[in-house]
């Protein structure tokens, strides 16, 4: 341990203990919350189908950053770098169309655990864990804007298929993992212009998850989320999944709901939402990122509303309640160097929600001291968190501060740019 990054943290300690926070329980704390990597960064939403397409489903990667990964190989070579410079253990998101097909077509309901077996195999190498999503854009039976929602029965059967499928995929990867895998379904539907039959859409929407529910899995080994949108790119009118037919059915069939950081109005804040969910569902799946206008897939950093988040689950004792994964894809910068840089954020806002004072935060607002609890909140913004997070790095051997800048640097030099 560097001598300097101890004495800043003894200097930490004692001055959050001047207003009774446990700095070391805070870590504690802060290390057994995982956060899961989303696979689709590193290569920018591509997967591994081996079938020739675009990206669809209201969906843009803009950007083209050479070294992009271009097989399953480099893809986890990648997120292995990117691990190696967060501090603490954590998962990895796979989508269904990232699996190991050995260059065979396997159409979307047709896959089967054996073709993410070595995604298992290699989590259980790094001690990684994972969760799951089906797939259901960038393929011939969504190119016009519905899947789930289909006016065509033939059609919705086929993605009532894939989604079973992936359910019992990512049941399986939790029983192999020993740790809950969260199974997150989010479907395109919608239209770009006028909508006359929503009502039927939905209807048709209702009716397919209903079939897809009908297969009951082991909450021990996983669990569903359904994600709602407000809208996507070429699908600006109507979106059938939106957030108040995602939050009646999930709470009327004891489904966690996932709140997207980026799937809402442009004034709209997830932080809000969820102390609010936590009263009619167990759990909830948060997507991480960070909107700017209408887009919602940028890198996250350590702004107001991240921290609002953190502090939210933490002030609610939702701790345990609460899967915090991150969902952006940047094609525009250093893909690893997005992935640390969201991780960090997000960690760092967890932290400082959980160096908060919230006994005496507490009692401030309960006898009515509004300025108290005010100022209080305004110093702890200026206290020495960034101390303890450095900390925290070195503890668990990672590099610590802006240093992590020239390690990617050198994996670039090395690895990415010889792609």
């Amino acid at each position: 341990m560097n001598d300097q990054i101890q004495k800043s943290f003894d200097f930490a300690v004692a001055e959050f203990a001047s207003i009774g926070v446990d700095v070391n329980k805070a870590l504690e704390q802060l290390d057994k919350l995982p956060i899961s990597l989303h696979c689709w960064q590193a290569d920018d939403v591509t997967g591994f189908e081996n079938v020739e397409g675009s990206l669809t489903g209201g969906i843009q990667a803009t950007g083209n950053y050479p070294g992009k990964a271009r097989s399953i190989e480099e893809l986890r070579a990648d997120i292995d770098k990117a691990m190696e410079l967060i501090p603490g253990d954590h998962r990895v998101n796979i989508h269904a169309f990232y699996g190991d097909f050995g260059g065979e077509v396997v159409d979307r309901d047709q896959i089967e655990i054996k073709h993410f077996q070595s995604w298992i195999d290699w989590a259980k190498e790094k001690n990684y864990k994972l969760d799951f999503n089906a797939t259901c854009f960038s393929h011939d039976k969504s190119s016009d804007g519905h899947t789930l929602s289909h006016p065509d029965p033939a059609i919705r059967a086929f993605w009532v298929e894939h989604v079973i499928r992936c359910r019992k995929i990512a049941e399986e990867m939790g029983r192999q993992l020993g740790s809950k895998c969260m199974h997150n379904i989010w479907i395109p539907d919608g239209s770009k212009d006028v909508t006359v039959n929503r009502l039927q859409y939905r209807q048709n929407l209702k009716d397919s998850l209903d079939k897809i529910f009908e297969y009951k899995t082991n909450d021990e080994y996983m669990k569903d989320c359904i994600e709602s949108k407000v809208f996507g790119i070429g699908l600006e009118n109507f979106t059938v999944g939106s957030h108040e037919f995602y939050m009646g059915y999930g709470i009327k069939n004891n489904i966690p709901i996932t709140l997207d950081a980026g799937h809402f109005h442009p004034t709209e804040i997830i932080s809000d939402k969820i102390s609010s969910l936590l009263l009619f569902t167990s759990e909830i799946m948060l997507h991480v990122t960070r909107s700017i206008r209408w887009d919602s897939d940028h890198v996250v950093i350590l702004n107001e509303e991240l921290v609002a988040i953190a502090q939210e689950i933490v002030r609610a004792d939702a701790i345990d309640k609460v899967h915090v994964g991150l969902d952006y894809f940047d094609a525009s910068i250093n893909r690893i160097g997005a992935y640390v840089v969201g991780v960090r954020a997000t960690q760092k806002a967890l932290l400082q929600a959980l160096l908060e004072p919230i006994v005496t935060l507490r009692q401030y607002e309960a006898n009515g001291q509004n300025f108290e609890r005010m100022a209080l909140l305004e110093e702890v913004k200026s206290m020495p968190w960034g101390a303890v997070y450095n900390y925290y790095c070195a503890k668990k051997g990672v590099i610590v501060g802006e240093a992590y800048i020239a390690d990617i640097q050198q994996y670039e030099k090395d690895v990415t740019s010889k792609r």
